[in-house]
């Protein structure tokens, strides 16, 4: 069993079939992208609980569905945690007309996405991006 790769809850929980095969999906997908997951912590929570995030640590004051922070200190070796709001999740599902469990298993993608470069904050990075999480959503699926 896959022990760098942990899913958490802080006030919210989020129910994930196929635990194991999903940190060994998401652990081969990060060696492909050259990089070994030392350790990857994600924790689900409310709206609520991530906006004082938001705003404690990057002065935004909106909700969101992810933050990613990257404790890594050697290049390569990934450190990192994953906070999701669960409430978010469940809103940008019913708003892109998809399951709760896709819309959350590409979340949980995006945060490792994030930890291997990808970015998203301008229009062809976030093209690249939703690439990505789908061809990892369709491979995980498949599985």
């Amino acid at each position: 069993m896959c022990m760098t790769i942990s899913f958490n809850k802080a006030d919210a929980a989020a129910t994930l079939a196929n635990r194991v095969v999903l940190k060994s999906f998401i652990e081969k997908k990060i060696k492909k992208e050259g990089y070994t997951v030392d350790s990857l912590t994600y924790v689900f929570c409310s709206d609520k609980y991530l906006l004082k995030i938001n705003k404690e640590y990057l002065s935004h004051d909106y909700y969101t569905d992810i933050i990613s922070f990257d404790l890594s200190e050697v290049p390569g070796q990934l450190i990192g945690e994953v906070y999701i709001s669960v409430d978010r999740v469940k809103e940008n599902a019913k708003a892109h007309n998809t399951s709760f469990k896709a819309e959350l298993h590409r979340v949980i993608f995006h945060g490792a996405l994030h930890f291997c470069g990808y970015k998203d904050k301008k229009p062809s990075d976030a093209k690249k991006m939703r690439e990505m999480e789908d061809a990892w959503l369709s491979a995980f699926m498949k599985l």
